[in-house]
């Protein structure tokens, strides 16, 4: 039984990456400060190999058992999130993964920390491939989400060429799936929020921006494989290649949910990538990984999981 740290555990994609865990058979011990991660997401696990402590990563975390893997996944994700909370996204991306690349130093373990599409910007690049550099407005408002990232990423490089630490960067695609909070402003839970409730999809710009979705399941396989492959430090994006506008995903949603909702449109947020499409092919030959789930299958699946009630909730 191996012990392993998830950060941001109580969260949408920690708390499928604790479960997965603990499935595997490993000792889990979650951290989060519930900022925008809820006890919600993990009430279910009852398991004497789970533990949940509340703390917050941004000041020293002391863990006294032996650690083998730290899987830092905490982060404001959402463009609601990290617009309202600035500073803390950047504290996180900074002196957070400083404490957690700390941890996995002093306990030898092996450290990966959930990266980003968002590393690429708005990219001049189609598909994006982990060697592009990205294309990122560092003072616009996405900006305190990008450069927490993009300096995360430097900063594990950083540990892992002067300290010898055991590192892996995941790049993360859109990821849709049950525990997304309904008012996340994310594009799939608010479609399928309005959908539920016949009410109008609210579709940015022309709806003509393309995004690649990513059923979480798929994407828990992906990064628990690249944990688990200990010669790979190098960024590898994990993500579904296949490619919807918005106003198709809009549509496939109406028609999954057989609603009446109509589309309307309205004005592009400021530096709102026109493309987002991963180039899995490093993800393929390394890690023999690849997405299963398609997006239809994968829309029912989320209502199936997470129960209209909680799609349509009007708080989380």
């Amino acid at each position: 039984m191996s012990t392993c740290v998830v950060t941001g555990g109580a969260g949408f994609l920690g708390s499928h990456l604790c479960e997965h865990l603990l499935g595997e058979g490993h000792r889990v011990i979650c951290i989060d400060n519930l900022e925008t991660g809820s006890l919600q997401n993990i009430a279910h696990i009852r398991d004497e190999d789970f533990e949940f402590r509340n703390l917050d990563i941004t000041e020293y975390v002391d863990v006294p058992e032996n650690v083998d893997f730290v899987f830092h996944l905490a982060s404001p994700a959402s463009p609601i999130d990290y617009l309202r909370l600035p500073l803390h996204t950047l504290k996180v991306g900074s002196y957070g993964t400083h404490h957690m690349l700390g941890l996995a130093k002093f306990k030898r373990a092996r450290f990966l920390i959930a990266s980003t599409s968002e590393v690429y910007g708005d990219p001049q690049v189609h598909p994006q491939t982990e060697d592009y550099w990205g294309h990122v407005n560092p003072i616009g408002p996405r900006g305190v989400y990008d450069e927490a990232k993009r300096y995360a990423e430097a900063l594990t490089m950083a540990y892992h060429r002067q300290q010898g630490v055991d590192t892996a960067i995941v790049r993360i695609f859109n990821t849709y799936g049950a525990r997304m909070r309904a008012h996340d402003g994310r594009a799939i839970p608010t479609f399928l929020r309005q959908a539920l409730q016949d009410r109008p999809l609210t579709v940015f710009g022309e709806g003509d921006q393309t995004r690649s979705f990513c059923f979480v399941d798929d994407l828990i396989r992906g990064i628990v494989a690249l944990a688990e492959s200990p010669d790979i430090h190098a960024p590898v994006n994990i993500g579904n290649p296949d490619e919807f506008t918005l106003l198709e995903l809009a549509k496939t949603v109406i028609e999954i949910t057989e609603s009446r909702s109509e589309i309307v449109f309205e004005a592009l947020p400021v530096d709102d990538p026109q493309q987002r499409r991963p180039d899995i092919s490093k993800a393929k030959d390394l890690l023999g990984w690849e997405p299963k789930v398609a997006l239809p299958d994968g829309l029912r699946r989320t209502i199936e999981q997470a129960g209209i009630e909680r799609l349509v909730g009007a708080s989380d």
